[in-house]
């Protein structure tokens, strides 16, 4: 025979159950603008049903269920959305490094404007027409003087506000690298207290939020993967726990180091430990000459994220080379000046001042010895002062009408960094003339900076379509929830209803039976 108490029982069990599903309920709509928290989700299960298989068993028709349990209170979440979220926000974080600094590069050679170098320089050229035709004019010679000083200022500001802006960006990688090693440290302490929990069958759903807002921060530094581990020996964990965080550092393609570099260990023991960020800087130039994970010293910083796109535009020395956005614009633009100076100066000492009988021993340009060249250029302070001091002519004596020599000042508008007489080992990298030469420049800029800009659009418009869809999965939604609370509040209502039910039968039993006969 049945309990008659089996009614109480069940009708209890429904109320626990349902209050249980309205509590969680409440906790998703308390949380539905706290960032990072994913909806959760009580599991119900049936007990066992009445009676069980035994000889002890009562003769009854079959089985009768003896109600519902909340088998856990789970968090919804799809870990394949968080994958392709990483990975996106991983080249967020890389272009977004490169366009702003390309983009602040751009900004300071401010190209084409009319105090862009393209326009000074155009400006000299003119100024070197202008005195082949008034070689004794005074207000010709100051202008040459005078745009000359302007095209030493430019290159002087180029320089500076890129050195600058290098320094800027140097900083942000330390700042970075202390970051990373921030989140590492934080995640771990998240796993441990996680592994504190689970062993026990609970499900931590609010430690797991917070060490996935970490982990998607992290994938915006450095590229990364996530292995779920569940140690051997865990005690009695949910079927549902997600385990521990093994964190691995991958390559830019997405494939692993050979061996592994784990930000944050972890194997089927439990916890290994974790391995910190260190950047190193080469003495001699001052650029990046390592990252260290750890024990190993990586050389090739194709880990992608925003500490890699800052190195890539800070500067890194490599097998005895630099590389870098900025200093190989610094290189060339130094190389460019440097011939430039170089030629320009051995045409003018070939030349004569104005009424001076003797070839010039003036440079036009100088460049302060032990400095770059786009840094110190300067014009010679002599011929700022005394503008006939500039060597117009070819001929002994520097007559009035003698334009020879500018002329030939002019023709270096035209000619090409090969035609020049003054070669170093640099001049091999120059192509062109100084004109073209610069606007290869320029022109490879706007497309550096144009397809960083691309790619960083490109990789944020799938980051948001990707976070939709995780929204869309994860996030809390008022309207399912009202839903979800009417529903539950109902099954509350229908288990409290049965229960008054049983209440009116036990009285019946207990109070009005046995009564007949008296």
């Amino acid at each position: 025979m049945i309990s008659t108490f089996m009614g109480l029982e069940t009708a209890k069990r429904g109320l626990s159950t349902s209050q249980g599903a309205l509590y969680t309920t409440g906790n998703n709509v308390a949380n539905a603008n706290t960032l990072g928290y994913s909806r959760q989700r009580v599991n119900l299960v049936q007990t066992s049903g009445f009676p069980t298989v035994g000889l002890n068993s009562p003769r009854v028709a079959g089985q009768i269920g003896t109600g519902v349990a909340a088998e856990t209170v789970q968090r919804i979440r799809d870990s394949f959305l968080d994958a392709q979220f990483r990975t996106q926000s991983n080249k967020i974080g890389f272009y977004g490094a490169l366009s702003e600094s390309l983009s602040k590069m751009e900004g300071i050679m401010n190209e084409p404007t009319d105090s862009g170098l393209a326009s000074t320089m155009e400006k000299f050229w003119n100024s070197l027409q202008g005195l082949t035709a008034n070689t004794e004019n005074s207000g010709a010679r100051e202008v040459v003087a005078s745009t000359g000083v302007m095209v030493a200022d430019t290159l002087n500001y180029y320089y500076k506000s890129l050195t600058s802006v290098q320094t800027d960006i140097g900083n942000q990688i330390n700042v970075k690298a202390n970051e990373i090693n921030t989140l590492i440290s934080s995640i771990d302490q998240l796993n441990q207290q996680i592994s504190k929990v689970e062993p026990h069958g609970y499900i931590p759903n609010d430690l797991y939020d917070q060490r996935d807002v970490l982990v998607d921060q992290l994938s915006q530094l450095v590229s990364i993967k996530v292995n779920n581990v569940i140690p051997t020996d865990y005690g009695r964990s949910s079927d549902v726990a997600a385990g521990l965080y093994n964190i691995e550092l991958m390559q830019e393609d997405g494939s692993s180091y050979v061996p592994p570099i784990n930000l944050v260990s972890v194997n089927q023991t439990g916890m290994v430990g974790t391995s910190k960020v260190e950047v190193s800087y080469d003495k001699t130039t001052g650029m990046v000459d390592g990252v260290k994970f750890g024990s190993k010293t990586m050389m090739d910083y194709k880990f992608s994220g925003e500490l890699s796109g800052l190195i890539n535009n800070f500067g890194y020395k490599k097998d005895g080379t630099i590389g870098g956005a900025y200093p190989d614009m610094l290189k060339k633009l130094d190389n460019m000046t440097t011939a430039f100076v170089n030629e320009f100066n051995a045409i003018h000492k070939q030349g004569y001042a104005l009424g001076d009988s003797d070839a010039s021993t003036l440079d036009f340009f100088e460049i302060e010895p032990g400095k770059s060249a786009a840094q110190s250029i300067k014009v010679n302070s002599e011929i700022v002062k005394d503008p006939s001091k500039i060597a117009a002519g070819a001929k002994s004596g520097g007559a009035s009408g003698d334009n020879e020599n500018a002329k030939l000042l002019a023709d270096l508008k035209k000619k090409a960094f090969s035609e020049y007489s003054t070669k170093d080992q640099n001049s091999k990298e120059l192509t062109g003339s100084f004109d073209t030469y610069y606007s290869g420049i320029i022109g490879k800029l706007g497309v550096d900076s144009q397809s960083a800009q691309k790619n960083l659009s490109n990789s944020v418009v799938l980051a948001t379509s990707v976070n939709q869809n995780r929204d869309s999965v994860s996030s809390v939604s008022l309207d399912e929830e009202m839903t979800d609370m009417i529903r539950f509040q109902q099954a509350y209502n229908a288990s409290a209803r049965m229960m008054t039910m049983m209440d009116e039968m036990l009285d019946k039993i207990i109070n009005g039976m046995g009564t007949v006969g008296r």
